[in-house]
């Protein structure tokens, strides 16, 4: 199964990954305004702004919505966000649509129920290790890191390194 991600790994160029439970732990924290608080890694955002810095295309398609996940990522140029989103699955079809993408060259990250539909949409199919089990029965490779904890950074690295292109010249450039 390995060899088999890692040839798909080729064509990739886009990565869409959800938010809560992939891009942050899942936790939570509702401040009194109302706004709430996700943790994220560093690692995995150093692997965003690399890939974004070498021409892949990513973008965060998420039910959830917070001002505090617009401005994690404001400075990573390129970057598209969708908060808020009710169908992920319409939502990823615009953007690959407006992307010309083919299926191939889209890698998804998901880890819940409301990510099974848009997963199938994607030519290779990831999560985290805390995934739900529906999730990890229909994805191609399961990180072993969990959500929020540098699996989006695991797939990026890994990606990356069978296209040639981790580690360049500019890899100690922010």
């Amino acid at each position: 199964m390995k060899d088999d991600f890692q040839k798909k790994l080729i064509s990739v160029n886009t990565f869409i990954f959800d938010f809560d439970g992939v891009l942050s732990d899942g936790k939570i924290y509702t401040l009194p305004d109302g706004d709430q608080l996700r943790a994220t890694n560093v690692k995995d955002g150093y692997a965003i702004q690399y890939a974004l810095k070498k021409g892949y295309r990513i973008a965060v398609i998420s039910g959830g919505y917070s001002e505090t996940m617009k401005l994690r990522y404001v400075d990573f140029k390129g970057m598209e966000i969708f908060m808020k989103v009710r169908d992920k699955v319409e939502k990823l079809k615009e953007y690959m649509a407006e992307n010309h993408l083919s299926k191939e060259q889209v890698m998804m990250m998901g880890d819940d129920i409301p990510d099974c539909k848009i997963m199938q949409m994607a030519g290779v199919k990831t999560c985290p290790s805390d995934a739900c089990e529906e999730i990890k029965t229909m994805v191609d490779y399961v990180s072993p890191r969990a959500g929020g904890t540098g699996c989006a950074r695991d797939v990026i690295e890994q990606t990356l390194k069978v296209q040639g292109r981790w580690l360049e010249e500019d890899a100690c450039l922010w």
